[in-house]
């Protein structure tokens, strides 16, 4: 038996929307095979028969499952998996697959003189910064949107570029800019209405936040990259040392 949070604002059949489309993309649920009865899927979450029945009508509508009278629900679409995006643990190599690897970038915004909020840990403020905030879309799916705060100095030795490509190559890629250092952080989190638009999934579905920071040699902060991901475009890996 499985309670789902009584505390979710999020409405009840659309979790279990949630739920049951996971279960197909991991297999559990086959293609060619039966789901269980309404009953049985009443009884594993204990919610109302209404609830479940508006959770497979969405699956339903979406080519995933199919009704027959007398026949049950039908596992009929496969959800394909996505590309993951790959979390680089390293600047150099982070910019080699952002330069390999060419998004739809959507500017939703463009901010000159923008205030970036530092950590104390971060290191010292620039003058001023350019802010950029767009999606970044692949096969048409948008997965991620990252809100770039650029030293203004750095940002006018490539305006153009900053706006239409990945920002971390063409900045490591400017021969008066030295870089010292750059950190980045992650968490998972839940995606809030806004975020839950732009990516096209629902709202409070699990999503990962990362918080890059570049500094230069004077430990001023040239870039800071507030980026949230959905979910499942991310594959986060780093190598454990063994001694």
């Amino acid at each position: 038996m499985t309670f789902l949070d009584s505390k979710d604002p999020t409405p009840r059949y659309l979790r279990l929307a949630t739920l049951y489309r996971q279960r197909i993309q991991k297999g559990v649920w086959q293609s060619d095979t039966h789901l269980p009865t309404i009953e049985q899927l009443m009884q594993e979450f204990q919610v109302a028969r209404v609830t479940v029945r508006q959770a497979l009508s969405l699956l339903i509508n979406e080519g995933l499952l199919r009704s027959g009278r007398g026949k049950g629900i039908e596992v009929i679409g496969k959800i394909d998996r996505p590309k993951f995006l790959k979390l680089e643990t390293s600047l150099a190599e982070m910019a080699a697959v952002y330069k390999n690897d060419k998004p739809s970038l959507t500017l939703i915004d463009e901010k000159e003189k923008s205030p970036v909020y530092l950590h104390p840990e971060d290191g010292i403020a620039a003058n001023e910064y350019r802010h950029l905030r767009r999606v970044h879309t692949r096969d048409h799916k948008p997965y991620c949107v990252i809100s770039i705060y650029l030293s203004e100095e750095v940002f006018q030795m490539a305006p153009e570029q900053f706006r239409k490509e990945t920002v971390i190559p063409v900045l490591m890629d400017l021969k008066k800019v030295a870089i010292k250092s750059a950190k980045q952080s992650l968490k998972i989190s839940s995606a809030d209405i806004e975020i839950a638009s732009l990516l096209k999934i629902s709202v409070n579905s699990p999503v990962a936040e990362v918080r890059r920071v570049i500094k230069d040699k004077n430990n001023a902060v040239l870039y800071l990259g507030e980026i949230t991901y959905r979910a499942d475009f991310i594959n986060f890996e780093m190598d454990l040392k063994t001694k």
